[in-house]
């Protein structure tokens, strides 16, 4: 197809948002969101009143003088986009896009019961409430031996695993219910964050709501963390002191919920509060922006620079981002010298007499299959990494 400044375009379905900073254009066919600027939507509005493209750069370049209006170049990115219906009379076929459509199952009702004005108090206090128990009551703080459920150490890794699984479920269930709540659909995909294998809440629907109801649904997994701790710490309270499979079950839900909730903190992974700061501060690339300044050596004076990369306002929140990304590489490394590698060590120094016994002792089994599920563990950890470094 040539397309020249004489080109009339007819557009697909769209719907037109305005953003903290820009505006969002939802493609009511796929169900695709993508932001743009101002200067954009006047074309995208100007393509609808048929005008032809030259007209339509004429009068943007007339409005937006110090702009670079380029009408060619813009339909060959609406065109990417799959937004073009026609052009000149010649219809375009779409690419199948895979239904994202999930729970709808689910009532409105139902994450409305756990999503309205009550509950938005109710979740910071129990978070308060668990902070201060671990002020008041520092026993109740995790510990990494809270890892080891039981004696032998090849049994802690399966627990473990189901434990966690059964939480990360619990807090995907919360973005699922926020998101039902607005009526939107989801569903739960598997992800990759560091060496874990993570699942995620498709939310790619929230942008059919204003930035404030956004937050909500970003911090919804949170919110159900904030409910297992706050539990979890009660029942230890209610429990004392005895020392029971319970109570060292107990001890694992808090040290794995606590864990992921400072997970949430390391931003530089896109985790929850991550696209909480993208959404307060209406910049929506900062990750790929602060790992530009900091692969410069934060060259933060050079004007020229952040100016090339960036929409222009956009470098104070880009600085200020870089500096929460950092504290997220520091508390990274806290886990693994507070918990990761002390539960590691913990476990080896623990297995190894094992291996000096027979193969009829209990204690070879353990330390053989507890090595066992470690190389199993590092192996799916490498193909992780290599299928990500292939995609790349």
């Amino acid at each position: 197809m040539y397309i020249t400044l004489n080109s009339k375009l007819l557009l697909v379905p769209t719907e037109i948002r305005k953003d903290k900073r820009h505006y969002i254009v939802e493609d009511k066919i796929s169900g695709e969101f993508y932001e743009m600027p101002e200067i954009c939507i006047k074309a995208i509005k100007l393509i609808c009143e048929g005008f032809t493209l030259g007209d339509i750069q004429l009068k943007l370049t007339q409005k937006y003088p110090d702009e670079e209006v380029n009408l060619i170049d813009f339909t060959k990115q609406l065109l990417d986009m799959q937004l073009i219906a026609e052009i000149d009379g010649v219809k375009f076929e779409r690419k199948k896009t895979e239904d994202k459509l999930g729970f709808l199952w689910i009532s409105p009702k139902m994450g409305r019961f756990f999503f309205n004005k009550t509950f938005y108090l109710i979740y910071p206090a129990l978070f308060v409430i668990s902070i201060v128990l671990f002020i008041n009551k520092p026993i109740l703080f995790p510990h990494y031996q809270d890892l080891f459920i039981f004696n032998y150490v090849m049994l802690n890794i399966p627990a473990w695993l189901l434990i966690t699984f059964l939480l990360v479920l619990i807090h995907e269930l919360g973005h699922v219910l926020a998101m039902r709540a607005h009526n939107l659909p989801t569903k739960l995909e598997v992800g990759h964050r560091l060496f874990l294998i993570v699942f995620e809440t498709d939310m790619s629907s929230v942008w059919k709501l204003s930035s404030r109801e956004r937050n909500v649904l970003y911090l919804a997994g949170i919110c159900f963390d904030s409910i297992i701790l706050f539990l979890a710490l009660i029942t230890q309270l209610i429990l004392g002191d005895e020392s029971g499979i319970l109570h060292r079950i107990l001890n694992i839900i808090v040290l794995d919920t606590f864990i992921r909730m400072v997970y949430q903190l390391c931003v530089y992974m896109k985790t929850d509060f991550y696209y909480v700061l993208e959404n307060v501060s209406g910049c929506y690339n900062l990750v790929e922006n602060a790992q530009h300044i900091i692969k410069k050596k934060l060259p933060l004076l050079n004007k020229k620079f952040v100016e090339d990369e960036v929409f222009p306002g956009e470098e104070k929140t880009i600085f200020l981002y870089s500096i929460f990304y950092f504290i997220g590489v520091v508390l990274t490394v806290a886990l693994y010298i507070f918990f990761y590698i002390p539960q590691l060590l913990f476990a080896w120094k623990k297995v190894l007499p094992g291996f000096t016994e027979g193969f009829g002792s209990y204690s070879f089994w353990d330390a053989t299959l507890f090595s066992l599920q470690i190389l199993i563990g590092l192996a799916l950890l490498l193909y992780s990494w290599r299928n990500k470094y292939l995609q790349r």
